[in-house]
């Protein structure tokens, strides 16, 4: 039958491709009513019975960017594999190459997307109901330890981790930039301007400081202790580091990995994937002083200029702390501008500093803040985003 006199979508067909576009949306990929329009448009002009040429048309229209191919494989798979009418087509008509991986690391997003109840009307009364227990619930998650969170709890911690943004917390530099507002006379444009009124100075121009956003350097401890906060950590990190161009990160156990690429992927899930195959000592044991002596050695010089701010996200147990470690600390401390130790451990009230590897890694540093649930997460984007305190070396008890 040529082309043009093919049918367009309707019934079933129409509905499907809607409520593919809906769990599009759901997982996370722009898909809009015009999108819709275009796709349903598209499949004029294809045969529909071809599950090739039908993935290969979707694809075209609701993939805007390349991370989004991955979200959009695994959605097809999961919702036309469902639909009674592609039933024996999916056995009969072979996809493409790369359709056939093994699922990504997106997959489980795309599931619970594909998984979401339809929306159901209800009484007013309900949804008043239900809104004030969500609200109860959303504070309750604010100050629940990542330890104690159940599967779904940690799901709506990590969707709130993703709308973080950190402000810029800008660095005065040494430069200047042409300013309004700036305290030092620009001679050269003030002078090249007065030739228009021939030497009449009439208009002053200035000079301000250029200010720039501070790096942020994090070492992320991953051993066997830290397993229960680290990927909600790698999840904040991810986000600062999509906000921000100036991100270091660098994971150690045993030994020290340089993430800072593999979490630079949009998507979060991939960013993840990505740290976790390049890592070899995952929960493994803990060796601070060796990680930071490599730290110190190789990258101190390239990552810590201009005046960054290093996050160690770690609890301090050592299993060789010794006069080494002590050592590294003061050499990282005196590398960089702030040195900010994040720790677990102080969400008990009662914590005291009686580890050995504590005791020498704390002199070493300008705040020590605790970081085991939301509102902590918040109170170090608070701490990132103003000048460092007046009084440094600060044990910052409160547990929120």
């Amino acid at each position: 039958m040529p082309i043009n006199h093919l049918a367009p979508p309707t019934g079933h067909m129409a509905d499907n491709v809607v409520g593919f576009a809906r769990a599009l949306r759901a997982a996370g990929l722009p898909v809009g009513p015009g999108s819709v329009i275009d796709a349903l448009d598209a499949l004029q002009l294809i045969e529909v019975g071809n599950r090739l040429d039908f993935y290969a048309t979707l694809e075209a229209i609701f993939v805007k960017r390349h991370e989004h191919a991955v979200i959009f494989r695994q959605a097809f798979m999961l919702f036309f594999r469902a639909a009674e009418e592609w039933k024996s087509m999916l056995d009969s008509v072979p996809l493409p190459d790369h359709a056939r991986k093994k699922p990504p690391p997106a997959s489980r997003r795309v599931q619970e997307a594909m998984a979401q109840p339809a929306k159901t009307e209800e009484r007013p009364q309900a949804q008043e109901q239900e809104l004030k227990l969500s609200v109860s619930d959303k504070e309750i998650l604010q100050k629940k330890d990542f330890a104690q969170m159940t599967a779904a709890e940690i799901a709506e911690v990590t969707r709130e981790i993703a709308k973080m943004r950190l402000p810029q917390a800008e660095l005065v530099t040494r430069r200047y930039q042409p300013d309004a507002r700036g305290l030092r006379l620009d001679m050269r444009r003030t002078v090249r301007n007065s030739l228009r009124t021939g030497g009449e100075i009439i208009d002053i121009r200035k000079l301000g400081r250029i200010e720039k956003p501070a790096p942020i350097v994090a070492l992320l401890d991953i051993s066997g202790s830290m397993s229960e906060y680290t990927r909600l950590f790698l999840h904040f990190l991810h986000a600062i580091t999509d906000a921000r161009k100036r991100v270091s990160v660098f994971l150690f156990g045993t030994r020290l990995t340089n993430v800072t690429r593999a979490l630079r992927a949009r998507d979060p899930d991939e960013a993840l994937a990505s740290c976790s195959s390049s890592v070899e000592d995952w929960a493994g044991g803990t060796r601070i002083a060796t990680s930071l002596h490599t730290f110190n050695q190789l990258w101190a010089r390239r990552v810590l200029g201009q005046g960054a701010i290093v996050l160690l996200i770690s609890d301090g147990l050592e299993r060789e702390a010794d006069a080494k470690l002590a050592f590294e600390m003061d050499r990282l401390h005196r590398s960089c501008r702030r040195l900010i130790w994040l720790n677990p451990l102080l969400r008990y009230s009662g914590f005291e500093a009686k580890a050995q590897g504590i005791k020498m890694m704390l002199p070493h540093v300008d705040e020590f803040r605790p970081v085991h649930n939301l509102t902590s997460i918040k109170g170090l984007i608070g701490a990132l985003s103003s000048p460092p305190p007046a009084h440094h070396r600060s044990l910052i008890r409160s547990v929120a």
